[in-house]
């Protein structure tokens, strides 16, 4: 309880004023510019017969994903991708040119403030949904040039127990995001709901048996990532996560947790650390791999850099294979 009351007041409303207020006009007077759009538009190109009058094909409506709600305007969230590339943090993506391919799919999904400027030829640059964790908001606006000022076309979801995103005017990352929206009224920020969260902590019980707060467990930026991919994408490629069983071997290469952080911890070391970790909270890295590989069985999914495929079914975990329950 202390750990969430500390880092939801350490996102205070003083400090996002003053840093917000320093490139607001900067963001709203930012043009078109060469940018890529996060969805795809579909045209009827070419000459049209004058002698037969043409009718252009009917869209069918965008799905609502139930759960995600509009910081502003409170409206769910509508969003549909054919094919997705979810693009983690990892080392692994270092040296590997993914960008033009990973550019190339629909959507583009990445996770808190991984950077894509400076690293375009292994990550790519378009970003069509990024997935931010509370503890993340304020290394989001240390970014804010990139990640905020240029981000007119991406959508932003933020996750947060409860404490921190209730909307009573005791959220404090609710009330920083609000006002943040306010100041720039073209970002599309949404929350998860207090009943979505609840789904999320009883799909990771369904899957692994595990009662995560029991266990002091917390899911991770990616486990919410992935789910939210499912509900999202009818295909999603996977840049840079590792197999379940990739950090157990002593042949396993040393990289850094994040390719942007090439001196900062190593990744193998982060995961089992995590893993092992029976006091205080943590995060079960490898238990959430083993759920995303269980997925990959039945669901549109794949994982390159490095390229894997599921092993066999690993008896220990119940997968349903199911999509994320909605919730309001």
């Amino acid at each position: 309880m202390k750990m969430k009351i500390r880092v939801c007041q350490g996102v205070s409303g003083i400090i996002l004023v003053t840093m917000v207020t320093s490139f607001m006009l900067v963001y709203n007077n930012s043009g078109s510019g060469d940018r890529s759009s996060s969805s795809s538009s579909h045209r009827l190109d070419g000459p049209v017969p004058s002698t037969k009058k043409t009718e252009r094909p009917q869209r069918l409506p965008t799905p609502t994903l139930e759960g995600y709600t509009g910081v502003m305007d409170r409206k769910p969230l509508k969003m549909q991708c054919r094919t997705c590339a979810l693009v983690t943090s990892s080392g692994q993506l270092t040296g590997s040119r993914r960008g033009e391919e990973i550019d190339s799919s629909e959507c583009v999904i990445r996770m808190n403030d991984a950077p894509s400027i400076s690293y375009q030829q292994d990550v790519g640059r378009r970003t069509s949904l990024r997935v931010v964790a509370h503890s993340s908001l304020q290394r989001v606006l240390r970014s804010r040039q990139e990640l905020l000022n240029a981000s007119q076309d991406t959508v932003f979801i933020f996750w947060g127990p409860s404490s921190c995103m209730r909307r009573d005017g005791k959220g404090h990352v609710y009330n920083n995001l609000k006002l943040l929206n306010h100041l720039l009224p073209k970002l599309k920020v949404y929350i998860i709901s207090r009943i979505k969260m609840l789904k999320f902590d009883e799909l990771f019980k369904n899957e692994t048996g595990i009662d995560r707060k029991r266990s002091n467990t917390w899911l991770s930026t990616g486990w919410f990532t992935m789910a939210i991919a499912v509900e999202l994408c009818d295909r999603i490629n996977v840049y840079g996560m590792v197999p379940p069983d990739f950090c157990r071997s002593s042949s396993h290469p040393s990289l850094p947790y994040h390719y942007y952080e090439p001196s900062g911890p190593d990744e193998c070391s982060m995961y089992l650390s995590h893993e092992r970790n029976r006091r205080g909270s943590h995060h079960r890295f490898i238990t959430e791999k083993a759920v995303f590989a269980n997925w990959a069985r039945t669901l549109n999914i794949h994982f390159l850099q490095p390229d894997w495929k599921p092993a066999a079914v690993t008896p220990r975990f119940n997968s349903s294979h199911a999509r994320v329950p909605a919730g309001s």
